[in-house]
């Protein structure tokens, strides 16, 4: 069994900047390759970010391409997503994936565990 526990979302205004965290435990967290999706009220789950289990590689949908960063701290458990340059049409709960998968898993139904979410609301 994974847990993991989001934290960081929150209100912001367009254009400014949050800092999402995701703290795992119950396995070793360097054998797990880590994501984050999105769900909007009424939109299909989109999956917006993931990363090996070395962070060597990421991969990012190009809706948030140049603007969101995944970044994880092995020694502390943790994947971050930093969003930058946020848009209204990034408000959406974002919740942590962690996957048993090698490499960069990048589909909703690569990932074995996910956490409860973190609500971002970004106001215009």
């Amino acid at each position: 069994q994974v847990q993991l526990v989001e934290s960081g979302g929150g209100l912001v205004q367009a254009g400014g900047s949050l800092r999402l965290s995701c703290a795992a435990s119950g396995r070793t967290f360097s054998t797990l390759a880590m994501g984050w999706s999105r769900q909007a009220p009424g939109k299909e789950r989109e999956f917006v970010a993931s990363i090996n289990r070395i962070g060597s590689i990421t991969y990012y949908a190009d809706s948030v391409k140049g603007r969101f960063s995944i970044s994880r701290d092995n020694a502390k458990n943790t994947v971050y997503l930093q969003l930058n340059s946020l848009k209204s049409d990034d408000t959406a709960v974002y919740r942590c994936a962690a996957s048993f998968r090698v490499g960069i898993p990048y589909r909703v139904d690569e990932y074995d565990y996910w956490g409860q979410g973190t609500q971002v609301t970004v106001s215009s």
